[in-house]
């Protein structure tokens, strides 16, 4: 929902919560960063030199960036000009601020980073979000989607939200989106004329927010969960395939044809779960199910979203998904059914975090 920051529509304290819903089941909670997992003693070590003994240890590391994809991009000019924002907090803050700050017809680029990576529809959410501030206090804003890739997420339901709202497809469209067939590929960035330069043309923007290629989270590469970019996994148990007893969730772990999503995370943690007490019952890890739900605010009152739910082929070590499981919005449909996904939307926000901390 840190998107929604960006129209206005929250605030980043809206998005911010404690762990006391933890403490009361009795976990004991420790704030610190882990620095090292050492499979072999069964220790987790924190930056402050602390040192945790474990049966089983979860990590769920997030994705980290490939600083230098885009030549002339780094983090320093993240955090002090051209944020990626990609995690909520002072960096989201950040873009929304140079958002507010830009003149009257400015233009606002979003580089789109190629699959895999965290959030799928979230650079299109996030245009979205800014033509909804955009149509209110700057009408005459142009906002320009570059994609390394030349199809995503929920694009159809997408388009028709931007075409209803935004005019896509007109010469008066605030949203324009440029794939990669079309040039949208961006190579390097002049952060002090805010240049991207692409395989086809350059283009300058008032606010430029590039979110580079991902890879797993550090610790996922100082534990040495990681094959290649991600962290391969036991996909019945979500234990990893490089150390035993280790259980790698979320966006860092391979675990296609699920997304990269918070939903998909939290069905997979309730996996390990599952999975660690037969264990420790000395029993067989049962068969899993997985469900994912994805919920976009294209506009005002209007939402789209896809779900589905995910059986283990264990043959493969593939999660696919269920035929007729799920799906996504119905196309063309009324506003009455947009205006309700949005509620859905903000429903589903309310229940994974009180499923999580409270």
């Amino acid at each position: 929902m840190s998107n929604e920051v960006l129209s206005g529509e929250r605030t980043l304290q809206s998005l911010t919560f404690g762990y006391d819903g933890l403490r009361r089941y009795g976990v004991e909670v420790v704030q610190d960063r882990v620095v090292g997992i050492n499979p072999d003693t069964r220790q987790v070590t924190t930056d402050s030199g602390n040192r945790f003994d474990f049966d089983a240890c979860v990590v769920s590391p997030g994705v980290g960036f490939k600083w230098g994809a885009i030549e002339g991009y780094d983090e320093q000019i993240a955090n002090e000009s051209i944020p990626h924002a990609w995690f909520a907090g002072p960096q989201t803050q950040l873009l929304r601020n140079q958002i507010e700050s830009m003149p009257e017809g400015g233009h606002v680029i979003i580089v789109a980073p190629p699959n895999p990576f965290k959030c799928p529809p979230g650079p299109y959410e996030r245009a979205s979000q800014i033509a909804m501030y955009c149509q209110h206090h700057k009408p005459r804003a142009k906002i320009t989607i570059l994609d390394a890739k030349d199809a995503f997420s929920k694009q159809g339901l997408y388009i028709e939200g931007w075409t209803k709202l935004y005019g896509y497809g007109t010469d008066n469209s605030m949203i324009q989106w440029i794939s990669a067939a079309q040039g949208g590929a961006v190579e390097e960035l002049d952060p002090d004329t805010r240049t991207l330069v692409g395989l086809v043309e350059d283009f300058q923007g008032d606010v430029v927010n590039i979110i580079p290629p991902q890879k797993a989270g550090a610790i996922a590469f100082a534990a040495d969960l990681v094959d290649g970019d991600w962290c391969p996994v036991d996909k019945r148990t979500f234990e990893s395939s490089r150390h035993k007893d280790i259980y790698v969730l979320g966006d860092a772990s391979s675990a296609s044809k699920m997304p990269k999503s918070a939903y998909a995370a939290n069905s997979q943690a309730k996996v390990a779960a599952a999975a660690i007490i037969a264990r420790f019952q000395d029993k067989e890890p049962g068969d899993p199910t997985f469900v994912n739900t994805c919920y976009s605010v294209v506009g005002e009152d209007f939402g789209i979203s896809v779900a589905a739910v995910y059986n283990l082929d264990s043959d493969t070590n593939t999660i696919e998904p269920i035929p007729g499981s799920g799906g996504v919005s119905p196309a063309n449909a009324s506003p009455e059914i947009r205006k309700r996904e949005v509620s859905y939307a903000h429903s589903w926000f309310a229940n994974v975090i009180n499923d999580m901390m409270e």
